[in-house]
């Protein structure tokens, strides 16, 4: 009995050692992102992104705690924009400031302090094809080692990915809408 409760120990030390040994061979930095295409031009879709008012008309993060507390700075559109939140465990707590702001790029600082600390930046890119606009979403930023040994058993680009493609999705619609 004990000789099997030492192999036990053993085969679970191993294992724990062999995921944190993968764990550490990621990538030291992450980026998740979407596309899609709105029939609309430029000028129709970078108003809802630009104000940061706009966005519960389309960020899925708004819809996910309706109870979540909000609080924009004195800035709400264009480069120095603020805006923080403090919700449940859906949302957590951050806030972003808009770093750069122009009719094809908007970049945005998104520190997170709930559930976890993150500093990530985020960016929106808007290019025009015709009389439509390709929108690309993405976050990106640093993988510390925590944040990898969680991604063994998380796949954080399906995760934020969904957010992504309905965010998009409902952006679209409030674009093509207008």
């Amino acid at each position: 009995m004990l000789k099997t409760l030492a192999i036990i120990g053993v085969v679970v030390v191993v294992a724990i050692a062999g995921i944190l040994l993968y764990a550490a061979t990621k990538p030291d930095s992450f980026r998740v992102q979407r596309v899609v295409l709105i029939d609309a031009p430029p000028d129709k879709v970078y108003p809802l992104i630009n104000d940061i008012k706009a966005w519960a008309v389309w960020s899925p993060y708004e819809k996910k705690d309706p109870a979540m507390k909000r609080s924009f700075g004195a800035v709400t559109a264009g480069k120095g924009a603020t805006y923080a939140w403090e919700g449940d465990k859906n949302v957590g707590q951050g806030s972003i400031e808009m770093i750069e702001s122009g009719p094809r790029k908007i970049v945005i600082k998104l520190d997170f302090l709930k559930p976890f600390e993150a500093h990530n930046m985020g960016e929106f890119l808007l290019e025009p094809k015709g009389d439509s606009t390709s929108v690309t979403w993405a976050v990106y930023g640093p993988s510390p080692y925590m944040s990898k040994v969680i991604g063994t058993f998380m796949n954080i680009d399906d995760m934020i990915g969904r957010d992504f493609e309905k965010g998009l999705a409902d952006l679209k619609a409030a674009a093509e809408k207008k």
